[in-house]
């Protein structure tokens, strides 16, 4: 069993539902933290799900200010992370463990 620590995700948001990564086959991912930037003068909303299930909904984010999240969420074979927020100012940073 292989397990390899690496960045999920690093990329603007756009401002509609767009996906952020999928687990590949034949791997179960584990999402251990979370980190959304907002680098605008003014303030702006995200929203990221894990499988089609909301993990943050319209969660408000102040004008050039970082949100972190540490959690331990399992996602299994071809399930995906999306997002989207109300500015493509934001920024997402998902890092987690894939097993394979």
């Amino acid at each position: 069993m292989a397990t390899t620590s690496k960045a999920l995700a690093r990329t603007a948001a756009a401002t509609s539902s767009t996906t952020l990564y999928t687990v590949p086959s034949s791997t179960t991912t584990v999402v251990t933290n979370i980190v959304v930037t907002n680098s605008a003068a003014t303030a702006a909303t995200f929203t990221i799900t894990l499988d089609s299930v909301d993990l943050f909904k319209t969660v408000a984010l102040a004008a050039n200010s970082t949100a972190m999240f540490d959690l331990k969420q399992v996602l299994a074979t071809t399930k995906i992370i999306a997002g989207l927020a109300s500015a493509t100012t934001v920024q997402f940073h998902i890092s987690g463990v894939e097993i394979s």
